[in-house]
């Protein structure tokens, strides 16, 4: 796998919806998309790390602080579509799309992401964990299920699968990090936006709807997106006792 090329971007907005200015939150006495950032620096894998924003104020903050960020348009509406005009100009066989509100992503996800990809014909990847309780019926922590190939079947806020007769089937948590190669990339920003993506505001169904599949690898290493002032609690909470772990 180290002979290709590998790219991770790191989509970043100012202008989050549920919890304006996020990214320059501090987070342990970080801000957000500098913890994000250096989180994936510690990984081997990337031959390089880019921060993809349409913020002036996020540039210069990673200016200040070393981290290499682009400017991209500010007319895009997915992270995946900030991920394809990177991969315009930055050449690179697999591109990472890791979100920046993702503060608790680690080396393991990563390799767990390439690892994804070793087959060629794979166009999209991705990760899932076993989920917790408390995810199993938040329709924040979205759910995939996969078929016996490992590609997902759907991708949803609802709880999949329904347990009809308490068979107690296992539930899996998506984590929000994928991995693409360009021609998927450079597809997608072609297509309309699908109408199940529009229902459920998932943008990875955009893909399944249009006949790409979607390959999801299984990780034990949970992670806490950060969009509410709970969310912040919850991972300062963890980087505080060091319960960085399975489960976290």
């Amino acid at each position: 796998m180290k002979s290709m090329r590998i790219v991770a971007v790191i989509p970043a907005r100012l202008a989050s919806t549920r919890m304006p200015r996020k990214m320059l939150r501090e987070i342990g006495g970080e801000p957000l998309i500098g913890r994000v950032y250096n989180a994936v620096r510690s990984s081997p894998l990337p031959d390089d790390v880019i921060i993809a924003t349409d913020s002036d104020e996020i540039i210069a903050a990673c200016r200040r602080n070393g981290w290499k960020a682009q400017m991209t348009s500010s007319t895009h509406r997915s992270g995946t579509e900030r991920v394809q005009e990177i991969s315009q100009s930055v050449v690179a066989d697999i591109y990472l799309n890791v979100q920046g509100d993702e503060p608790l992503i680690r080396a393991e996800h990563i390799a767990a992401l390439v690892a994804v990809m070793k087959e060629p014909a794979v166009q999209v990847g991705t990760l899932m964990t076993p989920a917790a309780l408390v995810d199993i019926d938040d329709p924040s922590a979205v759910k995939v299920v996969t078929d016996s190939g490992g590609r997902a079947l759907y991708f949803s806020r609802a709880t999949i699968p329904y347990d009809r007769d308490g068979a107690k089937p296992s539930y899996f948590k998506h984590l929000g990090f994928y991995a693409y190669r360009k021609p998927a990339l450079d597809r997608f920003v072609t297509l309309p936006e699908s109408s199940l993506e529009r229902s459920e505001r998932l943008e990875q169904l955009r893909f399944l709807e249009n006949g790409i599949s979607i390959y999801v690898n299984q990780t034990p290493y949970n992670t806490v997106g950060v969009d509410t002032e709970e969310d912040v609690r919850r991972v300062e909470e963890i980087l505080r006792t060091g319960a960085h772990h399975p489960g976290a």
